[in-house]
């Protein structure tokens, strides 16, 4: 069991190079998106900055904590699609029926399909998580540590949500826009403090949109230093996975296969 799993993180780790290596071979186009990102995360980034000019405070969080709160997401964001960067594109791919390549090759069919390509953009998150961390003022080694640590759980849990909605596709048809608006529902909601929502709404974030195990979770992880929060974060992340596991296998005695050849490099 062991050494099949190494084989397989020394393949996934395999894919991973062949991403980076082909995204770099068209380096201008690269860098211009990953910025192009790091942009749009600054701009959404200011409307806090106005806010907190005017009010010191809003459920318990001031500018240092919204600092943390976007430094872990979009490290986390950065971190799930640089790896997993089929995860969003799984609706239409099962939507059109391009898995069959995928299921002609002797290697597990979940893993090699989300970690056989890479978005360029998400190192334009990587980067300002990572900046955004600098400006929180955390820089004993307990808190770095369990930064980057919800960090690596933040990535999980998104990478299988997106995967897991994708998979709707194998059960209603194109779930594209469904896919796409849950997927939007989970990075709006995890962007506020967890304070902010009560009741009903608290419950979804916990649940069916886990935004607060992105978010609200991990910034009172880092900054209580609980490990009883992070145990609950990898529980989390541990059920996203399996749940992901379950419903992809599932879905795919479902699947019908595609009219059209792919070819894939």
């Amino acid at each position: 069991m062991l050494k099949r799993l190494r084989v397989e993180a020394g393949f996934v780790g395999k894919l991973v190079r062949l991403n980076l290596a082909s995204n770099m071979e068209y380096r201008a186009t690269f860098l211009t998106q990953a910025i192009g990102m790091f942009i749009n995360n600054g701009i959404y980034f200011v409307f806090w900055l106005l806010f907190f000019d005017r009010f010191e405070e809003i459920r318990g969080y001031q500018i240092e904590q919204i600092f943390l709160l976007f430094a872990i997401v979009a490290l986390g964001w950065g971190l799930a699609f640089t790896f997993a960067g089929n995860a969003p594109r799984l609706a239409q791919m099962v939507a059109e029926g391009r898995l069959d390549y995928y299921l002609t090759l002797p290697r597990p069919v979940l893993p090699h399909l989300l970690f056989t390509r890479m978005d360029p953009f998400t190192m334009g998150d990587l980067t300002f998580g990572v900046i955004a961390y600098l400006f929180t003022g955390r820089f004993d080694v307990i808190s770095i540590g369990l930064f980057l640590a919800c960090a690596v759980l933040v990535a999980v849990i998104c990478a299988s949500f997106y995967a897991t909605i994708g998979c709707l596709s194998f059960f209603v048809g194109n779930a594209t826009q469904w896919s796409f608006g849950l997927a939007n529902a989970l990075v709006t909601f995890s962007l506020y403090p967890l304070g902010l929502f009560q009741g009903g709404i608290r419950l979804v974030l916990f649940t069916v949109i886990p935004a607060a195990f992105v978010g609200g979770v991990p910034v009172e992880v880092v900054e209580t230093h609980s490990l009883m929060l992070l145990g609950a974060l990898a529980g989390a992340a541990a059920i996203s996975v399996l749940v992901l596991n379950v419903v992809f296998r599932i879905g795919l005695r479902r699947y019908e296969s595609g009219s059209a050849i792919h070819v894939n490099i």
